[in-house]
């Protein structure tokens, strides 16, 4: 559960690695443990409200658009018609809001574990899960790994929108699940997994982009800024099995969407795939 004192909150796992952020709380909207985890929703003072999922950070209203846009818009510009996507996790609807901006989205299947996490999110965060209303949309309250496993050749994007490697998200983190999403996909279709910060958990970073240079024609990594996210970056693993995430990226598209994007554009995209030289040397795309 999370810390309070003296109404701050800190990320257990963080203070159990010797680091910590504190933020100031003013309330707790709702506290609530699903048949997963513990699900809380805080008022802060600095970033407006915030989702914590068993005592770790999800999203605060301040810095969500560091996260969504960019899981969502890099691969979504990436492929030239994106029209069956995937959404694993991602209950909040924060990521399945940018996908429904392009206008080739036929359908968005959501694949979230727990429906308390929706539901909580529909509550507090309408301005985000509002998107769980689109027609497109089919929600799926299932484990994600076996409804990708289970559904072959369907999806043009698949994103993987979990939490960290523990729990009920752990094996989406496995070499299983990223040979499992290769089969869903389409032949030429883009998987995104959420994948850390590369200064605090290049173990995990090392291995997930090898799983992607293993099974996948175009693989690659980058990242983005979020500043109440560890380190104040994560990174994403770019899984293709043909476009390139910078020589295919047709940046014409992402014109008549810019007014309705507060993080996402064409020269983040470009940069977001400049890595130090020593997460170069670890990963060794």
């Amino acid at each position: 559960m999370a810390i309070e004192s003296n109404l701050w909150f800190e990320e257990i796992l963080e203070m159990q690695a010797g680091r910590t952020m504190k933020i100031k709380i003013e309330d707790l909207v709702e506290a609530y443990d699903s048949k997963f985890q513990r699900i809380e929703v805080y008022k802060t003072r600095p970033f407006g409200k915030m989702l914590v999922l068993d005592g770790v950070i999800m999203l605060t209203e301040w810095d969500e658009c560091g996260y969504h846009e960019m899981l969502a818009h890099v691969p979504m510009f990436a492929h030239p018609r994106p029209e069956n996507i995937c959404i694993i996790g991602g209950g909040d609807g924060g990521t399945m809001k940018e996908v429904l901006k392009h206008k080739t989205v036929k359908t968005v299947d959501i694949c979230e574990i727990d429906g308390d996490v929706i539901r909580l999110s529909q509550k507090h965060f309408p301005e985000l899960a509002s998107s769980f209303d689109d027609s497109r949309v089919t929600v799926h309250t299932a484990d994600g790994a076996k409804f990708v496993a289970e559904n072959k050749n369907a999806f043009d994007i698949i994103l993987v929108d979990s939490s960290d490697p523990i729990g009920p998200a752990e094996v989406l983190f496995s070499e299983e699940f990223y040979m499992d999403m290769k089969e869903a996909l389409r032949e030429d279709g883009i998987a995104v997994t959420q994948s850390e910060s590369f200064f605090y958990h290049e173990s995990i970073v090392a291995k997930l982009t090898g799983f992607a240079k293993k099974h996948y024609a175009a693989p690659s990594y980058y990242y983005t800024m979020v500043p109440t996210y560890p380190s104040g970056m994560i990174g994403f693993t770019f899984c293709s099995k043909k476009y390139d995430g910078l020589k295919d990226f047709d940046d014409t598209r992402t014109a008549s969407m810019q007014d309705s994007l507060n993080y996402y554009n064409p020269d983040i995209h470009r940069g977001a795939f400049a890595l130090p030289q020593f997460v170069r040397r670890k990963i060794n795309f």
